[in-house]
């Protein structure tokens, strides 16, 4: 209502002022004096201005009828778009004007303003493919989803547009979370545009979640031939997704073919820890122990991981301790200052019974500031062996509780842990994004710390803490003379 009394007063004042200007100027003296064919004629002030007026008004009429018989004349030379182009010049430039009004609404974050000026450009131009897209994604910015998915759908009837409307309307199935639909139209946007790189991404990513293993792989290599993806990328991922469609079938029977598949993932990537695994247990069962022992050698060089050692212990499954600790040399003179390998030793030599051995593997991963919970539970199994006390014994399993867990399967993404190898991350979904190292933990102090290690063991006595080196002082507490020696239960 303001706007129009602002208009209305507005026009009040533009028709005084002209009748301000009309009134100085028939009461102003002199004029205009004109001689035509011997005549002369003469103006007054009001008179010469709209004479002057008169003639632009000609002079423009005259520059029209003059593009007018262009257009006319080259409609009759064979130009059957001539006139109508000449009649549609007007409409052209106010739509095109529209439309980048709408563009720079949209730029600007205005959803609203650019879906009215989108409406106004199709008046004009009568050119959907334009509109409509500058609509849907002006409703898409409104959260309009309904008006959107009506505009994509038309886009979808259009072949120049197809494309667009189709990977539109996937990207709203999958805000929506229907990944199956998304699925469907990203395959369908991959055939109308298979070198598209995001279109390639969504697809994969998808087929993953689903476990459709062999059109991930064709989708994998689509993209090494578009130029998407580095070759050392896609030979890793194709082992990823090999292994994967391997595992799956495994669960159901373990025919040659399967066994192939498995031996193919490690062949791509022979530092993949579950494809050498998986492989190894493969030629196992075909009774070629020497293959599995050289693709756990190999994997063992690139990374030593326990999954590889539980596989190699597989291969002589009845061996006696000595036997299998002798055997176990072929890895653990490789990478013997990795910490794996410490640990591994440590275990064997456990289980062989030889503690002295086994503390000496170990070395001084239990005694490190960040010792995981696996090197403190080693520890613990070691003073056991050698007849320690039991305060000492649960110290090192206190300590245990309250330790990381050592080196796990964490997504580079998202930092979800995993306990198993899995080809997608379960949280975020990404391909091949889980690799073995220790997770991050914040350093937030808890009430089962190690300065509360006392409470929960008792305190060992002076003699059981000069009887060995291996608790930190923190742990130890000074026992009165006088007192009787605490009651502990053991764990």
């Amino acid at each position: 209502m303001l706007w129009s009394l602002i208009k209305i007063l507005f026009f009040v004042a533009l028709v005084a002022a002209l009748t301000l200007g009309a009134t100085y100027l028939m009461e102003a003296g002199g004029g205009v004096r004109v001689t035509f064919a011997g005549t002369e004629y003469t103006l007054g002030p009001l008179q010469s201005v709209i004479g002057l007026l008169a003639l632009l008004l000609a002079l423009w009429v005259l520059l029209k009828l003059l593009s007018l018989s262009v257009a006319v004349l080259r409609f009759l030379s064979g130009d059957e778009t001539a006139v109508s182009r000449y009649f549609d010049r007007g409409r052209e430039r106010k739509g095109y004007q529209a439309l980048a009004d709408g563009l720079m609404a949209l730029a600007s974050g205005e959803g609203r303003l650019a879906m009215s000026k989108a409406a106004k450009a199709e008046k004009y131009l009568r050119k959907p493919e334009l509109t409509n897209l500058l609509t849907a994604q002006a409703a898409e910015m409104s959260g309009d989803t309904r008006k959107a998915a009506e505009t994509y759908k038309k886009l979808i009837a259009d072949d120049s547009t197809r494309f667009v409307g189709v990977r539109g309307i996937m990207k709203q199935k999958l805000a929506e979370g229907d990944t199956e639909t998304a699925r469907k139209l990203a395959e369908k946007a991959f055939q109308l545009k298979p070198r598209h790189e995001e279109t390639q991404d969504v697809l994969l990513k998808l087929q993953a979640e689903a476990h459709d293993w062999a059109g991930a792989r064709s989708t994998l290599n689509a993209k090494l031939k578009a130029g998407n993806l580095p070759r050392d990328v896609y030979t890793r991922r194709e082992a990823v997704l090999a292994l994967s469609e391997a595992k799956e079938l495994l669960d159901d029977e373990t025919s040659v073919e399967t066994r192939e598949k498995v031996i193919e993932a490690n062949r791509l990537s022979p530092d993949l820890v579950p494809a050498a695994a998986l492989a190894a247990g493969s030629y196992v069962r075909k009774g070629q122990p020497k293959y599995a022992v050289r693709i756990l050698k190999k994997a063992w060089e690139a990374q030593p991981h326990p999954d590889l050692a539980a596989a190699f212990a597989q291969i002589e499954p009845n061996e006696t301790p000595q036997e299998r600790l002798k055997r176990f040399q072929l890895l653990t003179k490789i990478h013997p200052e990795h910490a794996e390998t410490k640990l591994l030793l440590a275990e064997l030599n456990l289980v062989a019974e030889d503690f002295p051995a086994a503390r000496r593997a170990l070395g001084d991963l239990a005694q490190a500031s960040g010792a995981d919970a696996r090197a403190l539970t080693l520890m613990a199994a070691i003073e056991r062996g050698e007849g320690a006390s039991d305060a000492i014994v649960n110290g090192w399993l206190a300590r245990a509780l309250n330790a990381p867990r050592g080196p796990q399967w964490v997504c580079d993404n998202c930092q979800h842990i995993h306990a198993d190898w899995q080809p997608v991350c379960e949280n975020c979904g990404g391909l091949d994004t889980l690799s073995w190292r220790a997770p991050h933990y914040s350093d937030v102090p808890t009430a089962t710390g190690v300065h509360m290690l006392p409470l929960i063991v008792g305190a060992p006595t002076r003699a059981e803490a000069e009887a060995t080196t291996d608790i930190p002082d923190a742990e130890l507490v000074p026992e009165d003379d006088t007192a009787e020696p605490q009651q502990r239960q053991e764990n």
